[in-house]
């Protein structure tokens, strides 16, 4: 009985994360069929709500391009279609020709997928249920308009929260480096080159986690730019994506730190003894990042704390003799100008941040 509840559980955590959208897709429908036959006056506006429905979709973003694509797309569908069955009718090899024809004239002009598969599928219904004599192509393409401004409109009336998946994703790649950062420390405190190997594997899987960022940031500026109470969130937005490139960055410098401390650990080298605190220091840093992040303040003590930890960036802490040490050096510097631009600074300023490498 607890597996079940659990399980039950899991499932309506998974539908409350999606009852926005699909509340706006729904309401969305309803309302481009009301505005396609009350204003418009079209009779079977089927267009209408297909093209609200796509157009928010379950899966947020990229709306505004989707719109016109949609448009475009059901433009190129009824009128290949249109042309096509008026001269030669009817079948399944005029069907299968039609939706050639039509996917091709949206993939010849330079068209996404959107564009292409709603040519086609526009294409289809043209061909079977609604032959040209059954409506002109025109009503259909301004169902599809009225259906993708509709959409438009719920979505900047009944607006999702912009920050609600930023935090959630922020959190998981921060996590994720994070994590790392720790782990190599304790890999080489215990000279353990299998824990090395593990978070260099975990890293090497972190680019999915990242790209979830750059999405939920791109359709949380999109959210923001067309819902007027949204507006104010745009600030706090901006601080996500201020740090975003440089968190992807920072996770990249680290699994090459990894892959070069696991180098280190096999060959016998000796790492030197402050490397695992100054990694444990970025990874406090990091969370007092998230945290600032989340409040949606100036990241002012995370920036203080990779400048206090990188103090020790120098070949007088760091330097060593092997070839991997040396290169972990490298890292440990370049990471820490990742995570001072992660808080607002330039690359420059996160540059001249650091102590000099070496004493003159």
């Amino acid at each position: 009985m607890g597996a079940v509840r659990d399980e039950v559980a899991r499932r309506l955590k998974r539908w409350q994360s999606t009852a926005l959208p699909i509340g706006q897709a729904a309401l969305a429908a309803g309302l481009s069929w009301l505005v396609a036959t009350g204003l418009v006056g079209h009779a079977h506006p089927f267009f209408a709500p297909i093209a609200a429905v796509v157009c928010l979709g379950v899966s947020l973003g990229q709306r505004l391009r989707r719109v016109v694509e949609l448009v475009v797309g059901v433009s190129v569908g009824v009128g290949v279609g249109d042309v096509l069955i008026s001269l030669i009718g009817s079948g399944p090899w005029q069907i299968a020709l039609v939706v050639a024809l039509a996917m091709s004239a949206a993939v010849l002009l330079d068209g996404g997928a959107v564009i292409a598969l709603q040519s086609g599928s526009s294409a289809v219904l043209v061909a079977t249920l609604l032959p040209p004599s059954a409506g002109g192509g025109l009503d259909r393409m301004v169902d599809a308009l009225v259906g993708g401004l509709v959409g438009l409109a719920v979505t900047a009336l009944l607006p999702a929260n912009p920050l609600t998946v930023a935090h959630r994703q922020a959190k998981v790649v921060l996590g994720e480096l994070t994590g790392a950062l720790r782990g190599v420390a304790t890999a080489v405190t215990e000279s353990d080159a299998v824990q090395a190997a593990g978070v260099l594997a975990r890293l090497r899987g972190s680019q999915e986690a990242v790209d979830e960022f750059a999405a939920a940031l791109k359709t949380g500026g999109e959210i923001a730019t067309i819902a007027p109470i949204r507006w104010r969130r745009r600030h706090e937005l901006g601080r996500y994506e201020t740090a975003a490139t440089p968190v992807d960055y920072a996770l990249r410098n680290t699994r090459v730190l990894a892959r070069r401390a696991l180098a280190a650990l096999r060959d016998g080298e000796r790492m030197p003894d402050v490397l695992p605190d100054v990694l444990r220091q970025y990874a406090d840093a990091v969370d007092v990042l998230r945290g600032e992040l989340e409040r949606g303040v100036e990241p002012k003590r995370a920036r203080a704390a990779v400048r206090d930890a990188a103090t020790c960036a120098t070949a007088q802490h760091l330097g060593g003799e092997g070839f991997s040490t040396k290169v972990v050096l490298a890292q440990v510097r370049s990471v820490a100008v990742d995570l001072l631009q992660a808080t607002g600074l330039s690359r420059s300023e996160a540059a001249e941040s650091l102590p000099p490498l070496s004493r003159r």
